[in-house]
């Protein structure tokens, strides 16, 4: 939601970072109670949970965002959206994301706006984030696919990859 919206970060109210369990704002019928309304930023320090992959996620997002000055481009490019799979381009960097629960996709080939290789910025699949490492930080070269500048992909099921866009390659000319 940070990436694909205008010009700020949406986070959802439910079961984000900081509310294991429900949000139950006070309210005559809790007894105006805030034991369920408050964010719990304590559960990043207990080794046994998995909130710190997610706190270590959303500052490394933040700091990338900001880095590339992804609100500098008003709104993202959609590049691909296939059934679970969607991708854009916003300000250098390209997000794709494979929303399916347990279907990985090979070889997602991905409209790219420019010539240029691509190199993973961020993956939630880094084992530094509680992923399975399946993803792999190489470059990724651009190809001419039905004569448009395009990127082949794995995403592994449920996992979000950022590519941060290389140098710009000039078509070779006659």
């Amino acid at each position: 939601t940070l990436a694909a919206g205008g010009e700020a970060y949406l986070n959802f109210m439910g079961n984000e970072f900081g509310h294991p369990e429900w949000i139950d704002f006070p309210r005559e019928g809790n007894g105006w109670s805030f034991h369920y309304c408050r964010r719990q930023w304590s559960l990043k320090n207990n080794g046994l949970l998995k909130y710190q992959w997610l706190n270590d996620f959303d500052e490394d997002m933040v700091k990338l965002t900001k880095a590339h000055r992804i609100f500098d481009q008003r709104m993202g490019d959609l590049r691909l959206h296939d059934g679970k799979v969607l991708v854009f381009y916003r300000n250098g960097l390209l997000f794709a994301f494979n929303f399916h629960p347990s279907q990985s996709m090979t070889d997602v080939v991905v409209p790219v706006p420019v010539r240029a290789d691509y190199t993973v910025a961020l993956c939630s699949d880094d084992e530094k984030y509680g992923g399975q490492q399946l993803v792999e930080h190489m470059r990724y070269p651009v190809q001419d696919i039905d004569g448009k500048p395009c990127i082949m992909l794995y995403l592994p099921a449920r996992t979000a990859v950022v590519l941060q866009e290389g140098k710009i390659k000039k078509i070779p000319g006659p």
